[in-house]
């Protein structure tokens, strides 16, 4: 009979148990794929290109550092930023969000600013294929009204954004001045009542933003003690691409208003001060928003109808750069310059696009992974100086302020002709401010 050698025979079968035990390799993916639906045109661009440019430049400076580090796979993966026009329109919005899932195989979706109604649509795919969404959007207050609505209720969605009125929980982050646009409001309406006759009149357009806004507003424009023309009836709440203001600006005229607040679309905000205008109505001050806040939408008004308007105040490239750091060596300023050298003026969405990506970013490398149920934990664990500020969230409502600031047109001897600086700001990372004008100079 013919012998086997037993000591050859025992290696086959130690290695056929070291090697029939061992899982397959784990499959290291080439890049970190962030996809963002957002709208490059349309007239909601003028809250979207910048948050676009300041996403791409968180991912070009994470990047050049050699992208995120990843534990399971034991290296940097470069970040790929992916991203789709949705042209304004709030229903292509959540199709394109689908596509970059489905057919971009994103890993994570992000945004750089908008109104709440444009980006509700994507937020709802997210449950839908297990995909985190971290980026700026909206108000607090649609926010958390949309968020009690969703169903099966929006689980990955982590929102940046700052609040109208709506208070944050006592003892928190954010409970101190300046993280609501009531508490800075209430330093400029307190300024001016003295200096008016405390009458105002306030218009909005007839959808979630308008309303949430409207209704937001209205307790801190009473408990500085002016008088709100035709408060019971909501009077200047309208249809967003109305054309004709006369029988609403008549009202205001008849009611002595002298302080105009608002929020509405650019178009419509422009429509409505250019009518203003030609009916000889001419109050001594003028608060707008979501409108007034991007260079390319007051310079579409034309003429001098900008001139001393004030209006949020979201972000700045003033912000001090040793509180408010980029990635590597970038700035709040150098970021700025560096939308500057592409064509454009000051835009907040640069900040924000910008400290979305350094927030998701860090948290992947936290969670040590690209599953979703990690990094979503890991965001909720954020405690991160960015560039538009520090960042912190609530881990039940799922949703972080960023600071407020008052901002006022003004006419300047540059190229551009229009700045905005801050005339309250009421954190030490804001930067300085300016003296405010008032009242407004029509001539």
């Amino acid at each position: 009979m013919r012998k086997f050698p037993l000591i050859p025979l025992a290696i086959v079968l130690v290695v056929a148990l070291i090697f029939g035990g061992c899982k397959p390799a784990v499959e290291v993916p080439e890049e970190i794929r962030v996809g963002c639906s957002t709208a490059l045109t349309g007239m909601y661009s003028g809250f979207c290109v910048g948050g676009a440019f300041g996403s791409q430049a968180a991912v070009d400076d994470i990047n050049e550092l050699g992208g995120v580090y990843v534990e399971e796979y034991g290296k940097k993966l470069p970040v790929r930023l992916i991203l789709a026009d949705m042209e304004s329109d709030p229903v292509k919005g959540g199709t394109l969000a689908e596509d970059l899932i489905v057919r971009d195989k994103v890993h994570f979706l992000t945004q750089g600013g908008g109104p709440q109604p444009m980006i509700t649509p994507i937020m709802n795919v997210t449950d839908r294929y297990d995909v985190v969404f971290c980026g700026v959007d909206g108000l607090k207050e649609q926010y958390f009204v949309l968020r009690e609505d969703a169903k099966p209720g929006w689980k990955y969605v982590w929102n940046i954004a700052f609040a109208v009125g709506m208070p944050y929980p006592p003892g928190s982050f954010w409970d101190k001045p300046g993280y609501t646009a009531a508490d800075t409001t209430m330093l400029y309406l307190n300024e001016i009542f003295d200096r008016t006759n405390g009458r105002v009149g306030l218009f909005a357009t007839d959808d979630v933003d308008g309303r949430g806004w409207y209704e937001g507003i209205t307790p801190a424009i009473e408990a500085t003690g002016f008088t709100i023309a035709g408060r019971e009836q909501d009077l200047g709440i309208f249809p967003m691409g109305t054309t004709d203001f006369s029988s609403l600006i008549n009202e205001w005229r008849d009611f002595d208003v002298e302080l105009l607040m608002g929020n509405a679309p650019a178009p419509d905000c422009g429509t409505i001060l250019r009518q203003c205008r030609e009916m000889g109505f001419h109050p001594k001050a003028i608060w707008a928003t979501r409108g007034a806040i991007f260079h390319q939408d007051i310079i579409a008004w034309g003429g001098d109808l900008p001139y001393g308007v004030v209006t949020d105040g979201l972000w700045s490239q003033n912000y001090d750069p040793v509180l408010c750091p980029g990635i590597g060596g970038t700035t709040p300023m150098s970021l700025h310059e560096r939308w500057v050298a592409t064509g454009n003026q000051f835009s907040p969405s640069v900040g924000f696009g910008y400290g979305s990506g350094q927030v998701l970013f860090d948290a992947i490398e936290r969670a040590g992974t690209l599953e979703t149920e990690a990094v979503s934990r890991a965001i909720g664990d954020t405690d991160l100086p960015t560039v538009l500020g520090p960042m912190l969230f609530d881990k039940e409502t799922q949703f972080a302020g960023f600071a407020f600031m008052l901002v006022q047109w003004r006419k300047v001897d540059k190229p551009w002709v229009w700045e905005n600086p801050a005339i309250y700001a009421l954190q030490e990372f804001q930067g300085p401010t300016a003296e405010m004008l008032f009242p407004i100079p029509y001539d």
